[in-house]
């Protein structure tokens, strides 16, 4: 389990396993949404714009849940 704290501006810091997960880099944007379960999910958007990930609700999607 990781911890991020939200700034005055509404900003965190994505932990680093998780941006090690995602195969974040700076400058990659990331995709919140809302699962049936009402939990949040993230994606690295990058990835996704790329096809390497399938984005919500595309066939074969596998999601990574923020906890």
């Amino acid at each position: 389990m990781n911890l991020a704290k939200v700034s005055a501006n509404g900003q965190i810091t994505v932990p680093v396993e998780i941006r090690r997960a995602l195969g974040l880099q700076s400058g990659d944007k990331v995709l919140f949404w809302s699962n049936q379960d009402g939990e949040i999910v993230l994606k690295n958007a990058s990835a996704a714009s790329t096809g390497e990930t399938k984005l919500p609700g595309e066939e074969g999607e596998t999601s990574q849940r923020g906890k």
